[in-house]
């Protein structure tokens, strides 16, 4: 899903925010309640994250534990909090790696079309890249 950003309307997917809050403070709260909040060392593609200087708070909010690090698993993160300066660094950047890309992947063509596909040719099924029974030539049934 993407995130709107609250600065301006661009939108932007969540993992490569999450990769620009590398090295900031971020704040992690988890399903079962627990908050850590430390300084983001690295996340994956499945949202795990590894902090450092980490201090967890219980769900009740009245024991704090500091750690050196710690490895959160994505599937168990509720919602992330990261500052806003990380938000306004990110913008100029997406704005240009989208403009080097061009309108995105409108070039490309689409769907099941017949053109040249994985077969390499786009010809008949009797020549290289159909799904038919072949030829006689090639060892096919032939007809």
């Amino acid at each position: 899903l993407p995130v709107l950003c609250k600065s301006s309307k661009q939108r932007m997917l969540p993992l490569t925010l999450l990769k620009f809050a590398v090295g900031h403070k971020t704040l992690v709260e988890l399903k079962n309640g627990e908050t850590y909040n430390g300084i983001l060392v690295n996340c994956d593609s499945w949202m795990n994250i590894n902090m450092r200087r980490v201090i967890c708070t219980n769900k009740d909010g009245n024991k704090f534990t500091s750690l050196l690090t710690v490895y959160i698993r994505g599937n168990t993160i509720k919602y992330l909090c990261i500052p806003d300066e990380v938000i306004d660094n990110v913008q100029p950047e997406e704005v240009q790696v989208q403009k080097e890309r061009g309108a995105g992947r409108g070039d490309r063509g689409r769907g099941r079309g017949r053109g040249t596909g994985r077969g390499g040719f786009s010809g008949d099924k009797g020549e290289r890249g159909g799904r038919g029974r072949g030829t006689s030539e090639r060892g096919g049934r032939g007809r």
